[in-house]
């Protein structure tokens, strides 16, 4: 799930939520919300978040990331 993947690239990184929220400019309660699935997020604050994580905001948030190859094979099935 999407929220689990963030909190465990948090912790990896030793990161608190005050400490990514300081960054993006948030607050920590906010940042805790997106976290666990209870608020939403622009794709602006999407992507400062990816930036803490030396990430891209696809992999962080997308669930179902296709390559190009199942892209195809999907289109293909249809």
């Amino acid at each position: 799930m999407i929220h689990e993947k963030l909190k465990n690239m948090r912790e990896i990184e030793n990161l608190t939520c005050q400490q990514v929220a300081d960054v993006v400019g948030i607050s920590k309660e906010y940042y805790w919300m997106i976290e666990n699935g209870k608020r939403r997020l622009t794709y602006e604050l999407a992507v400062k978040i990816a930036r803490v994580f030396k990430s891209s905001p696809d992999y962080i948030f997308l669930e179902n990331e296709l390559t190009r190859s199942e892209y195809s094979s999907e289109k293909q099935l249809a």
